[in-house]
């Protein structure tokens, strides 16, 4: 456990400066989340641990907070709007072409660890439908051919540069 020690010592360091523990698990979600990419297995147990928190509850938040992932996420996270605007615009073949593309389905992390591909409810950017993000760049009006160009400018590290 001596790695894992220090490995939890910013997040044992964050706990112990709450004032109130009680109510603070989404808080220290966060914190979790924004430290490691991801909230593991041992993440959960550590947190359940240092608050006295059931294990079952914090699994619980996690997978009923989309912001949180018990999976490491890759450098780029593209997210299809699946809302109804971006859907009867076309957003169902454009979810296609990027798991055809990308050889993996919604939830999913390429091998090499470049692309996790999500889908979203609504963006709020309806005028713009159907909308695709890539972290925090905004794609309007995105079209399925423009699936490969996307794969490649994050790919080479262009993002979005001609």
């Amino acid at each position: 456990m001596g790695n894992s020690c220090k490995r939890f010592k910013p997040l044992e360091d964050y706990i112990a400066s709450l004032k109130v523990k009680q109510g603070a698990l989404i808080e220290v979600l966060h914190y979790a989340q924004d430290l490691y990419g991801y909230i593991g297995e041992e993440v959960q147990e550590y947190i359940a641990k240092s608050m006295n928190i059931p294990k079952a509850k914090i699994y619980g938040v996690i997978s009923f907070y989309s912001y949180f992932s018990t999976e490491p996420k890759g450098e780029n996270v593209i997210s299809v709007c699946t809302g109804t605007a971006c859907f009867v615009r076309g957003a169902d073949e454009i979810l296609e072409e990027f798991k055809k593309r990308l050889k993996i389905n919604p939830g999913e992390t390429t091998i090499d660890g470049k692309f996790t591909l999500n889908t979203l409810r609504c963006v709020g950017s309806c005028a713009l439908a159907p909308v695709v993000s890539v972290g925090d760049r905004l794609y309007g009006k995105f079209k399925k051919e423009d699936v490969d160009k996307v794969i490649r400018e994050f790919s080479e590290g262009h993002y979005g540069k001609n």
